[in-house]
């Protein structure tokens, strides 16, 4: 099977006060690049999953990158045959990723994080460098999870991700003295979960840089159990990247 889709999905936390014209703008390079996918503009930011040519893909992030406010988007990569998506949407939303906590504005301030090899080192030693405990914690609904997730992972069996600050805030126990890491499949959602348990009250957080699909490129499965569902016609990927047989 010859592998000549890209597919790239990437976000940043970014005042956007300008949606109308940027959707536009958006659709037309969309349009003429015969890209598939769904792009996200609210205004917290860009969230966006894209699939064509690599070369096509190239063009539009190069394109992107011109405004200097997504200059640094670093999108997360993986191949098939063919692309995941049957069509382009663009669409304006209230927020990229829901979570109901008007509060919580990454765009003023990120949350601390830990790159996929940093956090591969911490569970092969059991602890991270200060020595403390590592607490995994899965931000991802439900069947997500049920996929696959890092072994000895905390997750509450969440239908949305609204359900998310409830959920933690009675929780807050178990992480006393612990190293939590948040993740998620492409780090938009562990991000905003990590800036919230900061806000309430719980130390020494740290969001996984770009998520699941970022450790599974540069780390590959350590310390995974199973696939990592995607928003996709894939269903899911295994550590390799590849579409899951089982999808």
């Amino acid at each position: 099977m010859t592998m000549t889709i890209l597919n790239i999905s990437a976000y940043k936390f970014v005042g956007l006060d300008d949606l109308h014209a940027l959707r536009a703008r958006i659709v037309e390079r969309c349009e003429a690049l015969a890209l598939k996918g769904t792009i996200l503009l609210a205004p917290e930011g860009i969230n966006l999953f894209l699939a064509a040519s690599p070369d096509a893909v190239a063009a539009f992030i190069d394109w992107l990158r011109e405004d200097p406010r997504f200059a640094d988007l670093v999108p997360k990569e993986s191949l098939s045959d063919a692309p995941p998506f049957r069509r382009m949407r663009v669409r304006l939303k209230k927020e990229i990723i829901t979570m109901h906590a008007p509060a919580i504005r990454p765009a003023e301030g990120r949350a601390p994080h830990v790159l996929p090899a940093d956090l591969r080192r911490w569970l092969d030693r059991g602890h991270d460098d200060a020595g403390r405990e590592v607490v995994l914690l899965d931000t991802r609904n439900d069947y997500e999870v049920a996929a696959g997730t890092f072994e000895n992972t905390v997750d509450y069996g969440l239908s949305s991700f609204t359900g998310f600050p409830t959920a933690v805030a009675a929780d807050r126990e178990r992480f006393e003295g612990k190293t939590v890491v948040s993740f998620c499949t492409g780090g938009i959602r562990c991000e905003k979960a990590a800036i919230h348990m900061r806000e309430i009250g719980i130390a020494n957080v740290f969001q996984l840089e770009g998520g699941i699909l970022k450790y599974f490129e540069e780390v590959g499965g350590a310390h995974w159990r199973g696939d990592c569902f995607v928003f996709d016609e894939r269903g899911a990927v295994d550590p390799s990247l590849a579409p899951s047989r089982k999808a």
